[in-house]
């Protein structure tokens, strides 16, 4: 059988993994074993925690949220309540930044809810 060198192939994917792995600490960014294993574990961590993200941003719009809304004298639960009951079709996001941003027009919306 004859010898099949991979050279390019070879060296051309071994700098791929060593690129990916620029900015590790210590062998993790220089020796080729160590730096794939470190690309294999980065890049499942990134694929998780890219749908982590949304989880983690819905549930801090919630508590922004929340806490305003208890300045005004009612809770979060019922405040999304009387809010779908009213058809004020604002998102957690929106109403979250409302609620920091603009607090008079979050208090009109909760008075719009209340009214309802």
């Amino acid at each position: 059988m004859t010898r099949v060198k991979r050279g390019n192939v070879a060296r051309k994917h071994r700098k791929k993994i060593l690129k990916l792995a620029k900015g590790f600490r210590g062998s993790h960014s220089k020796l080729y074993r160590t730096a794939n294993q470190q690309v294999m574990k980065a890049l499942r961590n990134s694929y998780r925690d890219r749908r982590k993200r949304k989880r983690d941003f819905r549930s801090l719009w919630i508590a922004r949220i929340n806490a305003a809304a208890r300045q005004q004298g009612i809770s979060y639960s019922q405040l999304i309540g009387k809010l779908k009951k009213a058809d004020i079709q604002l998102n957690r996001k929106m109403l979250a930044q409302l609620a920091v941003l603009d607090p008079d027009s979050f208090s009109k919306v909760v008075e719009l809810a209340n009214r309802a």
